[in-house]
């Protein structure tokens, strides 16, 4: 989450907010409000964010909202730690760069079960029912707040800055973080119930299937689960955990038939 925080932080402070161009989401209101304000947009970037964080808390679970809180804690201190400097002159490479740098900072927080608030919450509440991508939703959910940008400061090139910032940003999370692809884990272990005790609770549908050893020929049980991208590094920690020496092959799946619940709190 500091990681992710430490690129958000810098793409914006270093490469939008000195050409007055747009991020995504939550990031983006505040920013619109500090250009026409002077507010402090790393504290209005921690009150807009508030009441999306409490609502998330009860839709998401626990653990995705306080890794959701440490990444927006981080952002809104490191923007008052990191000054506001221009790197460059030309605007188009400030959209670019900034939005990489968000991109980034928003994959690797979403990717370690986390998000940097915001939009991101709103995009993972529903692409829980929808089976849509992250980056995608996001660039959709902007389209108006870059609009309000253009009408309200009668400059539709920053407008389009900000959607080349926004379309960056959305297809950068995309490649680090991409939840609507599935994988198969399989599971050899000696401890069958506490795996699945633990595996259950994700919650997935978990199949049994009965293994011999070629070699040695034990039978053991081999435990059968498909998930998400998202929840793949959750499944390992949980195997970690109820059996070190457990045996695992974790493949990419192409495709799903039938009943795939999206995981809920």
């Amino acid at each position: 989450m500091i990681i992710g925080a430490v690129f958000i932080a810098a793409g914006s402070n270093f490469f939008l907010i000195p050409h007055q161009i747009l991020s995504t989401g939550v990031s983006g209101l505040a920013m619109i409000t500090g250009y026409f304000t002077d507010w402090n947009i790393g504290m209005l970037y921690l009150i807009y964010n508030a009441p999306i964080l409490v609502a998330g808390w009860f839709i998401l679970g626990k653990r995705f909202i306080f890794n959701s809180i440490v990444s927006v804690l981080a952002v809104t201190w490191l923007m008052q730690v990191f000054p506001v400097f221009q790197f460059n002159d030309t605007p188009i490479l400030g959209a670019v760069f900034g939005g990489c740098l968000i991109g980034i900072g928003a994959g690797i927080s979403l990717r370690f079960g986390g998000s940097s608030g915001g939009f991101d919450i709103v995009a993972s509440i529903v692409s829980r029912y929808r089976d849509i991508q992250l980056g995608t939703m996001i660039v959709g959910l902007n389209g108006f707040i870059i609009v309000a940008l253009g009408y309200m400061k009668d400059n539709w090139d920053l407008a389009l800055y900000s959607m080349l910032s926004v379309f960056i940003t959305g297809k950068v999370m995309d490649v680090i973080h991409i939840s609507h692809i599935k994988v198969t884990a399989f599971i050899i272990t000696n401890e069958t119930e506490k795996m699945l005790e633990k595996l259950l609770c994700l919650p997935r549908g978990v199949t049994i299937i009965k293994t011999r050893g070629a070699y040695s020929e034990v039978e053991k049980d081999m435990l059968m689960t498909v998930t998400t991208r998202y929840e793949l590094a959750e499944l390992q920690n949980i195997i970690k955990s109820v059996d070190k020496k457990a045996f695992v092959n974790i493949v990419e799946t192409v495709g799903v038939m039938g009943s795939f619940r999206k995981r809920k709190a």
